[in-house]
């Protein structure tokens, strides 16, 4: 589901609005309850939507029909992030009247400067449609992350009059509001003084590099397998273009320089028939950018996202290392957590991003349904680096026994096609030499790697794929 389906719902006239909001599905930003739900327990979804990307509770539906809200219980249910949730989560209320008597409470819910938690304690996260009460460790990752307010939602600078009218328009009307200041009111992109922030003017902008100069994505393309440095350097004639303008922008420019630069190869499509392809699933990606550009860190000052295009691979690089919540080892379990959580709402209206996790799955799928390599992400001393590889998936009876370190040795060698000495594994895969050895020793128990030297001391002696 679409943040901004939410929005259009109640721009319907009043029975249709109220059949809306009964069927449609709760998930990311958007959660019912019924009209005789517990202040303190309205207080968890509040909590979790706070401490993710913000988002909308809905109180007067149960069992897919409408309850509402009594007039007696009306003021404790406004009250309850006031009188249940530390420090207390902003939310903005509506109601909405009913003929029958009472009303149905429209609480917006905008994403915390803060972790927060019940009066009892308890830290939620909103994961999908659930939300989830956090351990210690992972509530203590939380909190080092929210140490500051997410660099997003900080004041730009600038006026509204330096956001671009046209992309203003459209997005407003994309989620129905009446005014631009309402709309950029209601996704929390204007500051208290009614100023744009980092977010509006990022996501808005004609030309937000003018502030923001590595706000961009620079897609290049290499003749080889290996960068090279100097005269050797492989980056193709011509294949090094950089993708400015609203993040919008950006990603659809990266998105057609990407599927044109990309190699291409023949291969039986589902039609029953040869076609060429390129060598990576576009879905696969299309999700790796889309990913680096939201959730990169726009407050580090000197990077930009960066595509690079192999012939036998794609290397997509974000500025920011993974937020501690997100265990860069098991991807397909990473939980709900975005750096910058208006731009990430504001794409997931436009349809640009839906809900971390199912866009990873996606592109896990995407790669696997045509036997390559799994996604494989690297954190780099400053940024997280995703490797799409088009080389063959390894047999299972190998890959399960492999673990995150020895993967790597192995896709440092299947990349170089070529024998490397084991320093040269070391430095590449960014390992240290001892840790190095002992993967590759399991990679040859396995039968995965050769070792070929004329003795355990010999300085020539290479690791090769077998």
């Amino acid at each position: 589901m679409y943040a901004a389906e939410v929005d259009h719902t109640l721009t319907l006239p009043l029975e249709d609005a109220l059949d809306g909001l009964a069927r449609l599905p709760e998930g990311q930003w958007f959660e019912r309850k019924s009209g005789r739900v517990d202040p303190r327990d309205l207080a968890v979804p509040l909590v979790a939507l706070a401490n993710a990307e913000g988002g909308c509770v809905v109180v007067g539906f149960h069992g897919g029909v409408v309850d509402g809200v009594p007039r007696a219980r009306v003021n404790a249910l406004r009250q309850a992030a006031q009188d249940f949730t530390r420090p207390v989560v902003r939310a903005r209320i509506e109601e909405i009247e009913l003929a029958s008597g009472g009303c149905v409470l429209i609480l917006r819910v905008d994403p915390g400067e803060a972790v927060h938690e019940t009066v009892k304690g308890d830290v939620y996260l909103r994961v999908g449609d659930e939300s989830r009460r956090l351990g210690f460790a992972q509530r203590q990752e939380l909190e080092f992350d929210r140490g500051s307010a997410p660099f997003d939602g900080t004041r730009a600078h600038v006026g509204i009059g330096d956001l671009d009218p046209e992309q203003v328009e459209a997005y407003q009307l994309a989620i129905g509001s009446a005014t631009p200041n309402g709309m950029l009111r209601a996704r929390g992109l204007l500051t208290g003084d009614g100023d744009p922030t980092v977010a509006a003017y990022l996501l808005f902008a004609e030309s937000p590099q003018a502030l923001y100069p590595n706000a961009h994505v620079r897609v290049l393309r290499y003749t080889d397998v290996e960068r090279g440095s100097g005269s050797r350097l492989t980056l193709d004639d011509d294949a090094d273009v950089r993708c400015e303008g609203s993040i919008p922008q950006q990603i659809d420019r990266a998105a057609h320089e990407i599927e044109r630069l990309l190699p291409r190869r023949r291969a039986l499509a589902s039609s029953g028939r040869f076609a060429a392809s390129g060598i990576v699933p576009r879905d696969a990606w299309l999700e790796g950018l889309v990913n680096a550009v939201l959730h990169r860190s726009y407050s580090m000052i000197g990077d930009h996202v960066r595509v690079e295009i192999f012939p036998d691979r794609v290397e997509i690089s974000s500025p920011g290392r993974f937020p501690g919540i997100v265990n860069p080892d098991q991807p397909l379990d990473i939980s709900r957590y975005a750096r910058n959580p208006r731009i990430a709402r504001v794409c997931s209206d436009l349809g640009i991003a839906q809900e971390l996790g199912e866009g990873i799955r996606r592109m896990f799928d995407e790669m696997r349904s045509r036997g390559l390599t799994d996604p494989m992400y690297t954190q780099t001393q400053g940024g997280v680096r995703l490797i799409l590889s088009a080389l063959d998936m390894l047999p299972p009876e190998i890959s399960d026994q492999l673990s995150r370190g020895a993967r790597r040795v192995l896709e440092v060698l299947r990349t170089a096609g070529r024998p490397l000495g084991t320093g040269q594994v070391a430095e590449v895969a960014e390992l240290a030499r001892p840790t190095t050895i002992r993967h590759l020793q399991k990679l040859q128990e396995l039968g995965a790697v050769v070792w070929e030297g004329q003795s355990s001391k010999d300085p020539r002696a290479v690791w090769r794929v077998r």
